[in-house]
């Protein structure tokens, strides 16, 4: 078959998966929304089990929540952050665990059910088939470090979750999130040019993906370590610029990763790096054409003023979830802007007639 006419009969729907890549993606912004909102309240310890069929329905009956009340009374966190805790209480605390984990089955269903369609009727183009697999992969490793993050907390010893295992969990949503939107852009672009290959991910934009990276895993242990709450000052933190270890003996590497003021002062001074470097993305893509570079300064700014304002308020639950959630915005305008970079420096071309009818 000629190769003009086999790109254009092709069964391949491009536009379609892209489509459907964007609405999980939209899933999975709100699943970091929930999962801010599940630790603030500090219910994630709230379900001490992990069934993933008998898991979907919650307790129907007084006997069954009171039955899921003792399984928590049974944990650590219970006697201290929440001790004596009533029933009605509890219930509270079961729903965002529950909401979080419905959400994040649902997001494996929305991912796993198109993808077999999509492979079985042919739709995917080719070349991508191995690149929707690998981020199912993702969603199935994400399930898995959450139940690990959870398990963490429930030790003997422990009233929370180690932050270690927060910042996995987090950061393994936000890796799968741009490996969907890059993707379904690459789709876009082979929808609007079957010859269209995909973007390439040039160094400048690993670079500035490395300094977000480390903003981000900051963030997580800032919230995982409850670092926020270390002191309300801003621009000073107990009156000093440089607030010292908690604690005097620690190693250099015990602090900068477990201690709650080097991790907060890290994650909010690393901060002006991470919004310089995002800067430096958001003029590259301006001048390849596309409008998020002016995403990314509106978002980075937000950003700034939403960190500043979590820290100052004591970490206000409305506050501190719009950041997380301002967060995962920033992650996709600077997705997209590196996309348009890697686009601009693509050879994306239509073949000559000469070259496939002669």
């Amino acid at each position: 078959m000629l190769q003009t006419s086999a790109a254009f009969t092709s069964k391949a729907r491009p536009r379609a998966v892209a489509i459907w890549l964007f609405f999980v993606a939209v899933m999975i912004v709100g699943i970091v929304v929930v999962g801010g909102i599940t630790r603030l309240t500090e219910s994630g310890l709230s379900i001490t089990t992990w069934k993933p069929l008998s898991g979907i329905l919650p307790p129907l009956n007084d006997a069954q929540w009171q039955a899921e009340l003792a399984n928590y009374r049974t944990i650590d966190q219970s006697r201290t952050v929440h001790a004596g805790i009533a029933l009605a209480a509890f219930k509270g605390l079961f729903f965002w665990e529950y909401i979080h984990r419905m959400i994040g089955r649902t997001i494996g269903l929305a991912f796993a059910l198109p993808l077999i369609w999509f492979a079985l009727r042919r739709r995917i183009p080719k070349g991508y088939g191995r690149r929707l697999v690998a981020l199912l992969a993702l969603g199935a490793l994400q399930g898995a470090l959450g139940w690990l993050m959870v398990r963490s907390g429930l030790r003997p010893g422990q009233v929370e979750v180690g932050h270690g295992w927060l910042a996995a969990h987090l950061l393994t949503a936000l890796f799968t999130l741009a490996g969907m939107v890059w993707t379904a852009l690459d789709l876009l672009d082979l929808a609007r040019n079957p010859y269209a290959r995909p973007a390439r991910l040039r160094r400048m934009s690993v670079i500035v993906g490395i300094v977000l990276f480390t903003q981000l895993m900051y963030g997580a242990f800032t919230a995982g370590l409850r670092a926020g709450k270390a002191t309300p000052e801003w621009p000073l933190m107990y009156g000093r610029f440089f607030p010292g270890p908690s604690q005097t003996g620690r190693s250099f590497l015990d602090a900068v990763v477990d201690d709650p003021l080097i991790v907060q002062f890290i994650h909010r001074w690393f901060a002006f790096a991470a919004a310089a470097a995002l800067m430096w993305l958001a003029i590259r893509a301006t001048t390849a054409g596309s409008r998020a570079g002016f995403a990314i300064i509106a978002l980075v700014t937000l950003q700034i003023i939403l960190g500043i304002a979590t820290l100052m308020t004591g970490v206000q639950i409305d506050v501190a979830v719009a950041h997380q959630a301002n967060a995962a915005l920033l992650t996709i305008a600077a997705i997209v802007a590196a996309h348009a970079v890697g686009t601009q420096s693509r050879v994306s071309y239509y073949p000559s007639a000469k070259r496939h009818f002669a």
